[in-house]
């Protein structure tokens, strides 16, 4: 348990430095008019994601699932994970659940940051 804690937080500490840098450069370079760095670390902690289940047994690799799965895309982006379940229910044709969780994250994210930020007003 605690090598799998301390793998999870490699990947998320590299995760989120190059988050960090992401966001650095894209408002350097690309300004802040849209948000580049959280729509790029999105897509491609969802393309890392993917690659990974793709390749032939490295997703249940317990090692490589922890350090670069759930470690670094977590900490490079939680988008990852969220598209991650979602295809697995795409896979199973569970369309419901797949309808029910994006409309729940998005309605519910939006609920919560409106409440967090009212509430400490």
């Amino acid at each position: 348990m605690i090598k799998s804690a301390l793998i999870i937080g490699l990947g998320g500490g590299l995760g989120s430095m190059l988050r960090y840098l992401s966001s650095l450069l894209a408002l350097k370079y690309l300004g802040g008019w849209f948000p580049w760095a959280t729509w790029g670390v999105n897509v491609l902690g969802c393309l890392l994601a993917g690659v990974l289940l793709g390749l032939s047994g490295s997703a249940t690799n317990p090692t490589v699932r922890l350090l670069w799965l759930v470690g670094f895309c977590g900490g490079f982006t939680t988008f990852s994970a969220f598209a991650l379940e979602n295809i697995n229910w795409w896979q199973m044709k569970e369309y419901y659940k797949i309808t029910f969780y994006t409309l729940a994250s998005i309605g519910g994210g939006f609920a919560a940051v409106w409440l967090g930020a009212s509430t400490v007003k």
